[in-house]
C-alpha cells in the first residue's frame, strides 16, 4: 500500500491528489513526462486563480471602503484579466461572467 504524506499546514494544496515522486505511478517514460507536465501545469492554473481572485478581493475592499473612482479602476483593470483566464480555461465562463456581474451591480449600487 502506497503510504502518501499527510496534507497539513506546510503542504502545499497544489500536491495534495499527486503521489510523491518515490512512488511513480506511471511506468513508461512518456507517461512519466507527462505527469511531470501535468504536475507543473496545475501549479501555473492554481496561480493563474490566485491572481484573479485577489484582483477581486482588491475590488472589493475598493467598494467597501466607499471610494467609488478607485473600485472603477480597479473594475476596469480586472474584466479583462477575468476574461483572458476564462479564454484560456483557467475559470469557466459562467464564473467569469458571475464575477462581472456581481462586481458591476455592488459598483452600481454604491451611488
Amino acid at each position: 500500500m502506497l503510504d502518501l504524506p499527510k496534507v497539513g499546514p506546510n503542504n502545499s494544496r497544489l500536491f495534495r491528489a499527486v503521489a510523491p515522486a518515490e512512488f511513480p505511478l506511471a511506468n513508461i517514460k512518456s507517461a512519466k513526462k507527462r505527469a511531470r507536465q501535468a504536475i507543473k501545469r496545475r501549479a501555473h492554473n492554481v496561480a493563474l486563480r490566485s491572481q484573479v481572485r485577489s484582483a477581486v478581493r482588491k475590488v472589493m475592499k475598493a467598494i467597501e471602503s466607499g471610494n467609488k473612482d478607485a473600485a472603477k479602476a480597479e473594475f476596469v483593470s480586472v474584466v479583462p484579466q477575468i476574461d483572458r483566464m476564462a479564454t484560456k480555461g483557467i475559470l469557466r465562463k459562467s464564473r467569469a461572467a458571475h464575477y462581472k456581474s456581481q462586481l458591476n451591480a455592488r459598483l452600481r449600487a454604491m451611488a
